[in-house]
């Protein structure tokens, strides 16, 4: 009980200091990775936790689930078939583009490593969490329609990134099982069909019984929240008992309860988001704890070199070829090139890849460890100072090019930060978008 015990003293630690401390660049994924590494087992020793424990698995993937969820469900398909916007060009020849970088990055450092392997550490490493560096999607000095670009993205691309996830865990257990082509073609299959039939199940169902029972007042105040958060278990549930992807039901679920339910845009799934968050910090601390046991034994120069190609030029080319042609000044595409912090997608997907069993396994899971641990660092202590610098430089630009391209408003719906802030008291929508 002492884990749980100092887990939740530290939750309640960083609730209470949350506001003064993000002002200054301290995201919670920051605060909660170095209380974790202080009072974790390699210093304090006052939390004890097994990476390989069911428990601790589970707790992570449902962290994910929930957000997942969440996220999607305030997904507007038709804004994002409106044209090709910003969130779309990080989402649909970003995303693709960075994934193809970073297995080029893994061949670089890693020539001795499976091809296999190499390919899954990228999938790992291509989903972005705006929580690592929240004030860059959250403050209003970052024109709207970068904050949107960037918010949108994380919130989705960690969903879209769980095919090839999957994809790619399945072909590298396949090198370490020999398993036979049609074996290892029907397990990839079935992740994802049997995924997408149980999120699609949850979501219709419960988006449907929403809309109808709410239209009738049957639903009490009390119980709205409730309806998402079932409906988000229910899919994950339902995906496992079918033998499909948790990941995928939670973001296909979100997708259609968002769109049936008439609740999008609403704070109907704030339970959802908030159950999500909380169990996400549980997560940070766990990470925290088991850092330097599980990364120090295995850190090598290629794992530091591998790291930092991540974080900078597998990240950043993609999203400079993704806006080629806009007319976007280069300091804002050199500011959403760096602001692709990895997060906690990245350390579940580490953690089910190990748990499975893959070639390389201490060397991947290595890597995955130190690149976030990099990026809790170094994209939430350089928030500050960037939007700052930033700034500046918007206003002039702006003042001279009132019709440039960081000035159009931004119309797609929120991800996940700048919903929490707009619920915190700031406009529901972005400046411009009205």
């Amino acid at each position: 009980m002492l884990t749980a015990t100092v887990v939740l003293v530290v939750i309640i630690v960083w609730a209470v200091c949350s506001a003064p401390l993000d002002r200054r660049g301290i995201t919670s994924a920051l605060f909660f990775s170095v209380a974790g590494l202080v009072l974790g087992a390699s210093v304090l020793g006052w939390i004890d936790v097994e990476p390989e424990s069911a428990t601790f698995e589970r707790l992570t993937e449902v962290a994910l689930v929930l957000l997942l969820f969440s996220d999607a469900s305030r997904l507007d398909l038709r804004s994002l078939r409106r044209g090709v916007g910003w969130p779309s060009r990080l989402l649909f020849i970003g995303l693709p583009l960075t994934l193809l970088a970073g297995i080029g990055a893994g061949m670089l450092a890693f020539p001795g490593m499976a091809l296999a392997s190499v390919v899954l550490l990228s999938t790992m490493l291509a989903s972005t969490d705006a929580a690592l560096g929240q004030k860059v999607v959250t403050d209003t000095a970052v024109p709207a329609r970068v904050r949107q670009a960037l918010d949108v993205e994380s919130g989705l691309n960690d969903g879209l990134a769980v095919p090839f996830f999957l994809v790619a865990l399945e072909i590298a257990n396949a090198d370490l099982e020999t398993l036979p082509t049609a074996a290892l073609v029907g397990n990839m299959a079935a992740q994802i069909g049997w995924g997408i039939a149980g999120g699609l199940t949850a979501g219709v169902v419960g988006g449907l019984l929403f809309r109808a029972a709410a239209r009738r007042g049957w639903i009490g105040e009390d119980w709205r929240q409730i309806v998402p958060l079932a409906a988000a278990l229910a899919a994950y549930a339902m995906a496992l008992t079918l033998g499909g992807s948790g990941f995928i039901a939670a973001f296909v679920g979100g997708i259609a309860f968002g769109s049936l339910s008439g609740a999008r845009g609403s704070t109907v799934t704030l339970l959802t988001e908030e159950s999500g968050g909380f169990l996400a910090a549980v997560t940070w601390i766990g990470f925290g704890s088991v850092l330097l046991t599980l990364a120090i034994p295995y850190l090598t120069w290629q794992v530091l070199l591998y790291a930092l190609l991540s974080l900078t030029i597998v990240r950043m080319i993609p999203v400079a070829i993704a806006f080629a042609g806009q007319r976007i000044g280069r300091p804002t595409v050199a500011f959403i090139g760096w602001f692709g912090p990895r997060g906690l997608a990245s350390l579940v997907f580490a953690l089910l890849a190990v748990e499975r069993g893959i070639p390389d396994s201490e060397v991947v899971l290595t890597t995955v460890f130190v690149t976030v641990a990099l990026s809790v660092l170094l994209h939430g202590l350089t928030s500050v100072p960037l939007v700052s610098l930033y700034h500046r430089w918007y206003e002039g630009h702006a003042a001279e090019h009132p019709t440039a391209a960081e000035t159009v408003p931004a119309t797609v719906s929120r991800g996940r930060r700048v919903g929490r802030a707009s619920r915190a008291g700031e406009s529901a929508e972005p400046e411009g978008t009205r």
